[in-house]
C-alpha cells in the first residue's frame, strides 16, 4: 500500500509544502491517519503502516477537543526506530470536518471523520427507519464541506421501499437517496461514482443501522464484524467501537464509524438552511423578514403548511433544531470567551498554525 492509495495527490503535496516551507533540514513525512484508538492511531505512511502518538510539545498546543488528530486526517511524522512507530508533530489543514457535540452535557466537539468527499447517511428500512433523525443528519452533513448521500439499507426488509425513498426525498431535496440490500447484492452500482479511486467517503448512522454489514459488501471482505437485527424491534445490535478506514476494490477509501445512539449538532454553518432548503425558500416570501413562522400573519411558511405544501411534522423539526442551534451557539460563545481570557492570564495567544509550525521547527 502506499499513501497515494489513501488520497495523497496535488493537492495534499501542496499543502504539504505550505506548511514545511520554512523548515530546513528536517526528517518529517507526511501519513494518514487510518485507525483512532484514543490515545494512539494506526497511521499510513510511504512506507507502510505503522502506530503513532502525539508529540508531547504538540499536545500542549491543543486547546479544544477538535484540535485534535482524527481518522482521515493527513499528519506530519517523525518516523522513530527504523519505522517502528512515529511521533505526530502536526495536522495539515482539513478540506472537510464531520463533527457532533459530545454525549452528554459537555460542551465539547467530537470529530467524527475529516477530508471526507462524501457522507454516506445511514438508515435501516425496518424499524430504524426515521425521516426526522435524517433532517439532523443533512444538517451535520451539510455543515462539514462533504457531499450527503442517503443509503437506506437492509431493502430485503421492506416491502415498500419506493414510498420509503419517495419519503426520504422529500425531506432531502437535492439529495441523493439510494436502496440497497448487501443480502441480495442490490445496489451497489449506483454508488459506484463516490468510492472511485482516491475518493474517501464515511459511513454515519444510528447504532445498528447496517454500517459494518456496508463496508464488508463494498470491500468484498469481511473487515468489520457484524450481528443480526434483534428480534423484538428490528434493530441490528451495536458494533463497531472505534473508527477506522479501509480500501476499497474499486479504489476508493472508506470510514466505518461508531454508531450513534443520539445526535447533538456542534454548531451551525449553514447546514440548517440547506438541509431545510424548501422552509428557506418559502421564508424569502414571508411578509416580515423576521418572521419565525409561528403565528405570524402573511407567513408564507404556515400558509404552505395550511395547505399540504410542506408537512407540519417538518416545520416543527425545523423550530425545535433551530432552538437547539441557537442555545448551542449561545454555549460556545460563553465557553470561548471563558477560555480567551484563560488563555490571556496564562500566556500570549497563538493561532493552531502558527502553534503547530513552531512545534516542527521546535523539533
Amino acid at each position: 500500500m502506499t499513501i497515494v492509495q489513501y488520497g495523497w495527490n496535488e493537492t495534499w503535496m501542496n499543502k504539504w509544502n505550505e506548511l514545511h516551507q520554512s523548515l530546513e533540514n528536517k526528517t518529517f513525512v507526511p501519513g494518514r491517519i487510518v485507525g483512532d484508538f484514543g490515545s494512539k492511531y494506526r497511521v499510513m505512511t510511504e512506507t507502510g503502516e505503522t502506530w503513532g502518538e502525539l508529540a508531547g510539545r504538540l499536545r500542549h498546543t491543543l486547546t479544544d477537543s477538535g484540535d485534535y488528530p482524527a481518522i482521515g486526517d493527513w499528519v506530519s511524522l517523525a518516523m522513530m526506530d527504523g519505522g517502528e512507530h512515529a511521533v505526530i508533530h502536526g495536522v495539515l489543514p482539513r478540506q472537510s470536518v464531520i463533527s457532533r457535540k459530545v454525549a452528554g452535557n459537555t460542551n465539547e466537539e467530537q470529530i467524527v471523520a475529516s477530508n471526507v468527499d462524501t457522507l454516506f447517511l445511514v438508515s435501516a428500512l425496518n424499524d430504524d427507519f426515521n425521516v426526522r433523525r435524517m433532517e439532523r443528519y443533512l444538517i451535520m452533513a451539510w455543515n462539514s464541506g462533504a457531499n450527503p448521500v442517503i443509503l437506506l439499507t437492509k431493502a430485503d426488509l421492506c416491502d415498500d421501499a419506493e414510498s420509503k425513498i419517495a419519503e426520504m426525498e422529500r425531506a432531502a431535496p437535492g439529495v441523493a437517496v439510494y436502496a440497497v440490500s448487501a443480502l441480495l447484492g442490490d445496489g451497489r452500482d449506483k454508488l459506484l461514482p463516490y468510492i472511485g479511486s482516491g475518493q474517501t467517503v464515511a459511513l454515519t448512522g444510528s447504532s445498528g443501522c447496517g454500517k459494518s454489514t456496508l463496508v464488508n459488501w463494498l470491500s468484498g471482505a469481511t473487515l468489520q464484524l457484524t450481528q443480526d437485527v434483534r428480534e423484538g424491534d428490528s434493530r441490528g445490535r451495536h458494533t463497531t467501537t472505534h473508527r477506522e478506514l479501509f480500501i476499497l476494490p474499486d479504489g476508493g477509501i472508506i470510514v466505518d464509524t461508531p454508531g450513534m445512539r443520539e445526535l447533538q449538532l456542534w454548531e451551525d454553518e449553514g447546514g440548517l438552511d440547506l438541509a431545510f432548503g424548501d422552509i428557506s425558500s418559502l421564508a424569502a416570501d414571508c411578509r416580515f423578514s423576521d418572521c419565525r413562522h409561528e403565528r405570524e400573519e402573511g407567513c408564507a411558511v404556515l400558509a404552505a403548511v395550511s395547505n399540504g405544501a410542506l408537512e407540519e411534522k417538518r416545520l416543527l423539526n425545523y423550530r425545535k433544531t433551530q432552538k437547539e442551534l441557537l442555545y448551542q451557539s449561545s454555549k460556545e460563545v460563553k465557553q470561548k470567551r471563558k477560555t480567551a481570557a484563560a488563555a490571556t492570564k496564562a500566556a500570549p495567544s497563538r493561532s493552531r498554525n502558527s502553534g503547530w509550525r513552531r512545534e516542527l521547527e521546535e523539533y
